[in-house]
């Protein structure tokens, strides 16, 4: 947080957690973010990446996560 003229401001600069969902055990055993499934799919679809895929993929990586069921 930064102070601005007696307010409290968020500091874009802080980092933001990573939610994880967690999927069933058939679909991975392995955790994928959000952007490299995205790439994966649009790839599968044969979509050309244009110049902020990357950039993007980056950033949708750092939001979310799938991770596979817990093991008992």
């Amino acid at each position: 947080m930064i102070k601005d003229e007696g307010k409290s401001v968020p500091d874009n600069k802080s980092k933001q957690a990573t939610y994880h969902v967690r999927l069933p055990g058939f679909i991975t055993d392995e955790e994928i973010r959000l952007g490299d499934a995205i790439k994966r799919t649009s790839s599968y679809f044969r979509i050309k990446p244009c110049g902020g895929c990357e950039r993007r993929g980056v950033a949708l990586n750092r939001w979310l996560a799938f991770t596979p069921r817990r093991q008992k």
